[in-house]
């Protein structure tokens, strides 16, 4: 199990800023239903001095994904854009005293949150999606440009770390070859002159889920299915919604989404983030999918 910091855990329980935020006049949205994490981070931004007067998010995810979005929020308010802009993925795995290493793709996408509300604020474009690069992993849509973009702003030197913090090579592997040819080029220019750069180590593949110590029972299944829904049933309801488990069904979860969740533009990304918890508590692949996706009875 991750060994959290006591400020994750405080920003995990006690979220800063969660919810939406009505003045907000820059908007950013990032993240992959595919991976569990999404986010929205919403800033007030005063349009004569560019100062950051208030910012909210919306994320839904593990408990480091959340912390991080709480931090972020609490780390830009008062700076103006282009100091905000300065804020790197370390500075706020550092602002919650460290995050465990397969987790810091949690604050690289709240800086790309951060780069996406500032872009929709001053009217420009801007793209999670790197289209401009090769796409490198097929399982989480990621390109080489954001790849080597990390690599180089977090100095990473194996394919193990690329993947703690983009996720990328984290499913089927076929991408560690491609991982491997960036991380050379990054560090062939780190190289001084005449300096031959060595190649990177051998890449380990990312732990699958711990499978329990014994086959859980049906009963046993439930039970822990339904603690995950209660740990996550307070965020709901402070945007007033909620989720209630509907059946079991081999390893399809199907769940009512209450009140504003249903039909909510986040429903997919609320999804994904029970989901991403209910892999890690029964330490199995499952999938959630909401009660409409119930197979009907003959």
């Amino acid at each position: 199990m991750w060994e959290y910091s006591d400020k994750v855990r405080e920003h995990f329980f006690n979220p800063r800023n969660s919810g939406p935020l009505e003045e907000a006049n820059g908007i950013g949205d990032v993240g992959s239903i595919q991976c569990g994490d999404a986010l929205r981070l919403m800033l007030k931004v005063n349009p004569e001095t560019e100062v950051i007067e208030d910012a909210h998010f919306q994320t839904f995810g593990c408990g480091s994904a959340i912390a991080s979005s709480s931090a972020l929020t609490e780390m830009i308010k008062g700076l103006t854009l282009d100091e905000a802009l300065k804020v790197s993925n370390q500075d706020i795995a550092d602002f919650l005293d460290g995050l465990p290493p397969e987790k810091m793709h949690c604050s690289v996408m709240g800086r790309e949150a951060l780069q996406a509300a500032v872009a929709n604020y001053r009217g420009e474009e801007w793209s999670d999606d790197h289209e401009e690069g090769a796409l490198i992993c097929k399982c989480f849509a990621i390109d080489a440009v954001m790849i080597e973009d990390v690599v180089t702003a977090n100095n990473l030197n194996t394919v193990e770390e690329v993947t703690f913090y983009t996720k990328a090579g984290g499913g089927c592997a076929a991408c560690h070859e491609g991982i491997e040819e960036i991380l050379a080029k990054v560090k062939a220019s780190r190289a001084g002159p005449g300096e031959v750069s060595p190649p990177p180590p051998c890449p380990a593949t990312p732990e699958a889920p711990k499978p329990p110590s014994k086959k859980l029972s049906i009963v046993e299944k439930i039970k822990i299915i339904e603690e995950v829904l209660e740990s996550v049933r307070p965020m709901l309801q402070r945007d007033h919604g909620d989720v209630e488990l509907a059946d079991v069904q081999g390893k399809k979860i199907y769940v009512h989404l209450k009140g504003a969740c249903s039909g909510c533009m986040m429903e997919a990304a609320t999804l994904g983030g029970i989901q991403q918890k209910m892999i890690e508590a029964l330490g199995e692949l499952v999938q959630v999918l909401p009660s409409s996706h119930m197979p009907v009875e003959a």
